[in-house]
């Protein structure tokens, strides 16, 4: 194969893993690479994307790889997030929500455990609703990023502080969990009606 074609890989990769990314020993590994052949695929990418019209760009943070937006656009995705049509959540995001609420701090990967589908899209939407926020990093492989509720996800709900959410039964399940989020779903569709009340 190409080199090319390594980059969409590579490229491919890293968005699927969202924030978490990955390291250059980790991609190597996946694509069966020696280490000196994936810095040079990585360097290219950070090359396109710097000297391109792109709208994502490369980060590294702790030897780890992500793909992210531009900060220079950062006014319009602020605008996107502020127009009518993306102010409600989809059902996916609520549910994840209401599993970070309940679980955190939590990783995506254990949310993903939980809901049993990938939950990349429904934790970067929340990040960007600023109902969520990084709590840190969990020890082990990768350090994965683990995510609590932020400020305005209490005031969002009229909370003075997460234990006023309701309490999870003493021995907790995955369905007890679901049947929290549904009563967590009403809440969150109730206050989203009286706040488009209020704009309106």
């Amino acid at each position: 194969m190409e080199i090319a074609g390594y980059k969409a890989i590579v490229e491919g990769l890293l968005f699927a893993t969202g924030d978490e990314g990955l390291s250059i020993k980790q991609i190597a590994s996946i694509l069966e690479l020696d280490i000196k052949t994936i810095e040079h695929i990585v360097e290219e990418l950070q090359f396109d994307y710097e000297h391109t019209d792109r709208g994502i760009t490369l980060l590294e943070s702790n030897k780890v790889y992500h793909l992210t937006t531009k900060p220079e656009h950062a006014i319009y995705y602020q605008r996107l997030l502020e127009s009518p049509h993306v102010s409600k959540l989809s059902q996916a995001a609520l549910e994840t929500l209401a599993i970070i609420a309940y679980q955190q701090p939590i990783t995506r990967t254990e949310i993903e455990e939980i809901r049993g589908v990938k939950s990349d899209r429904p934790v970067q939407t929340l990040v960007s609703r600023s109902l969520i926020e990084e709590k840190g990093r969990k020890e082990g492989v990768g350090r994965p990023i683990m995510y609590g509720t932020s400020k305005d996800f209490l005031t969002y709900f009229g909370l003075k502080s997460i234990e006023e959410l309701p309490p999870l039964p003493e021995e907790v399940t995955d369905i007890d969990v679901e049947q929290e989020a549904d009563l967590f779903f009403q809440k969150f569709n109730e206050a989203e009606k009286e706040n488009e009340k209020t704009n309106s």
